[in-house]
């Protein structure tokens, strides 16, 4: 009979340990995405309740995206010095708190640096999350778990959309927000059930400075992730950000309406990246991302230029599915291509510096639908991103399935 530290596939971590570890950095994710989407769906209300133009509102989704990475950076230093259970604990009350904030906002200018604080702590969740749970599942299980974590940015979506449709018409905007500050809840889950991780154990940096030293030995490898994620970013924030108000503005598709269809298109997101996940534990992380980024691409035609909601509804839960599906593999993509020192740090790092240089994709597509009309503003923008990531992609390298543990202490599989 095995005991469960050795059916895990890790020393030290049982399967309830690796379970909890993966469903708390799961619903992390999921609901720092859900307070991040809010906003999406709550740009007309804001907009009149603060008596400012559509621009204005959309401008606080650019200042929330440019904050993030001065989180990935402060979290992502604490998570590789000091572990990944007390910064994800400190992370997740402090976004909560912020998003809490938002619904008592008395004007713009308040719930721009609610806005900008609540960047702060979404910036730095994703590298503690995609740290912990890529240590704590066996390479064999990488790729599809990956996929189950990045999904939860879609869950979250798909929530704030639920609460749109059912919250929003009764109760107002300002709930929407109050419900942000639920997630507190969760850290006490963590600091019950979730363990550190062994590998963070391992490979523990001296000091900050030498994290930091590190990451500038691999200065070209970092390089690399950061152009990686910048195409990444243009790819999901360019389909996702501004679509609901496409379809309202284009489509005339009601409130009520465009919920249910964020609805649809994140179940597809969902399933795209699990499925694609899965398919890079079998056929490659480079592989798959570009299979994903394919689908994308075939069915920008039904997304975009869609003339029934019938077809726009198969075109972007298909564009969504594909979109995901490439993002599914990004976590353990980069944790493979990560130092241990550093795998706290520079997956989140590039992650959100992509981020930051993508950060006015929003105001760029908004800004063309004035010359080219809304639907070339988003199909052309996306065109040239997928076709530049499929380049990316393909020119880079992959780490599938190497260890995060020391040789002498691993267990066998």
């Amino acid at each position: 009979m095995f005991n469960k530290d050795r059916d895990t596939g890790i020393a030290g971590l049982s399967s309830s340990g690796q379970a909890h570890a993966v469903t708390a950095s799961f619903l992390g994710w999921t609901l720092d995405a859900f307070d991040f989407f809010v906003v999406v769906f709550l740009i007309d209300k804001l907009a009149e309740a603060f008596h400012v133009g559509k621009e204005a509102i959309i401008a606080s989704l650019f200042v929330t995206l440019v904050m993030r990475p001065v989180g990935a950076l402060l979290f992502g230093l604490m998570t590789d010095r000091y572990g990944r259970r007390i910064p994800l604990m400190v992370n997740v009350v402090f976004f909560s708190v912020v998003e809490l904030a938002c619904g008592f906002s008395p004007n713009l200018t308040f719930f721009l640096i609610m806005r900008a604080l609540y960047g702060i702590g979404m910036g730095g969740e994703w590298g503690i999350g995609a740290s912990l749970a890529m240590e704590s599942v066996p390479p064999r299980w990488r790729g599809i778990l990956s996929g189950i974590l990045q999904s939860g940015y879609s869950t979250g979506y798909l929530l704030a959309a639920v609460v749109a449709r059912f919250v929003l018409p009764t109760w107002g905007w300002r709930p929407m927000f109050w419900l942000g500050g639920v997630p507190a809840l969760l850290a006490f889950y963590i600091s019950a059930r979730v363990p550190e991780s062994e590998a963070w154990k391992q490979h523990r940096a001296p000091s900050t400075g030498a994290v930091l030293r590190i990451v500038a030995t691999q200065w070209k490898s970092f390089l690399y992730l950061v152009l990686l994620m910048t195409f990444m970013m243009f790819l999901s924030h360019g389909t996702q950000d501004l679509y609901p108000d496409f379809l309202g503005t284009v489509h005339n598709v009601g409130a009520s309406m465009r919920s249910y269809m964020a609805i649809l298109y994140n179940i597809g997101a969902i399933v795209g990246a699990i499925i694609f996940g899965q398919f890079s534990d079998k056929l490659g992380r480079r592989f798959a991302m570009i299979a994903a980024l394919g689908l994308s691409l075939l069915v920008i035609p039904l997304w975009a230029f869609g003339t029934s909601l019938a077809v726009l509804a198969i075109g972007s839960f298909l564009m969504q599915a594909g979109v995901q599906g490439a993002w599914g593999v990004i976590p353990v993509h980069l944790s493979e291509l990560s130092a241990d020192e550093t795998r706290g740090l520079v997956p989140g790092l590039a992650y959100q510096l992509g981020i930051l240089i993508a950060a006015p994709t929003n105001t760029v597509e908004f800004l063309l639908r004035g010359k080219v009309g809304y639907q070339w503003a988003l199909a052309g923008f996306e065109i040239v991103t997928i076709a530049s990531l499929i380049l990316i992609v393909s020119l880079g390298k992959e780490r599938k399935g190497r260890s995060f543990h020391k040789a002498e202490e691993a267990v066998p599989l």
